[in-house]
């Protein structure tokens, strides 16, 4: 059994017992979340669209991910700009799908 959920602006397909990384969460760690936009349920052949189900998760932990470098350089105009980032996520394990 899979279920298709939408968090910050992304879809991710799960399953109980996954694990994964969604935008930041205002979750401290431990707790239950509860994601209620749900587009897909599917359990072997059957596939229900839409519909009231829901994914409950316990969070993992809050942290950042690896840094990446930004840079932008326009040729022969001696402008150059060196940035990083860190994206924040919270990791989540997926414990039950209820459709």
């Amino acid at each position: 059994m899979y279920a298709i959920i939408v968090t910050g602006g992304k879809q991710y397909k799960v399953a109980e017992g996954d694990t994964i990384y969604v935008e930041k969460l205002d979750i401290a760690d431990g707790e239950t979340v509860v994601f209620d936009n749900v587009l897909m349920v599917a359990n072997g052949e059957e596939i229900a669209l839409g519909g009231n189900a829901t994914v409950e998760g316990t969070v993992v932990k809050s942290g950042k991910s690896k840094k990446i470098i930004v840079y932008k350089q326009k040729a022969k105009k001696n402008y150059r700009r060196k940035q990083g980032h860190r994206q924040p996520y919270t990791k989540v394990q997926i414990s039950a799908i209820k459709a």
